[in-house]
């Protein structure tokens, strides 16, 4: 499995940028997978349901599956957050696993920048990041691509994956 990080700061792209890449890849033949890591409080369940009323009756884990899909929801209940390679492990085998976040991994990393947003560069501090995508033309020897250049980024992503 290659793992592949997409790192930023909120509201600089970074979801939308992952939704654009994630059918080019798709349509390549490679079975894509994500992480993403939220960093507040977020609930994919909704109050009222019956996988909702149990995990808030305490379960620590709800399973819920259809004919259609099936998802895992485990409540940490006070424990510490699991790490990227535990929840790798939780996985199913796929080509290519994209991480959202964990801007602090030691993973090879895309560095998604808006001028607008306000926040300061990473890749100064990181040198797992390998380029970056960004509004704005900025001082590195780092490869750039705009942010509207999915099929480039997309060929730099699956370039660097096949190099792990």
């Amino acid at each position: 499995m290659k793992i592949f990080g997409i790192a930023g700061y909120s509201g600089s792209g970074k979801t939308t940028l992952i939704e654009k890449l994630i059918p080019v890849f798709t349509a390549r033949g490679l079975r894509v997978s994500l992480i993403k890591h939220a960093h507040h409080t977020f609930d994919v369940d909704q109050p009222g349901k019956d996988s909702w009323r149990h995990r808030h009756a305490g379960c620590a884990e709800v399973l819920i599956t259809s004919s259609r899909r099936w998802a895992l929801m485990h409540e940490l209940r006070g424990t510490a957050e699991p790490t990227l390679p535990e929840l790798v492990a939780h996985l199913s085998a796929c080509d290519l696993l994209l991480i959202e976040g964990f801007k602090h991994e030691a993973i090879p990393k895309l560095e998604v920048h808006r001028a607008v947003v306000g926040e300061p560069l990473l890749f100064p501090h990181d040198n797992h990041i390998t380029a970056l995508a960004s509004d704005a033309t900025v001082d590195t020897m780092l490869p750039q691509f705009s942010l509207d250049d999915i099929t480039g980024i997309a060929a730099f992503i699956e370039q660097q994956a096949r190099a792990l």
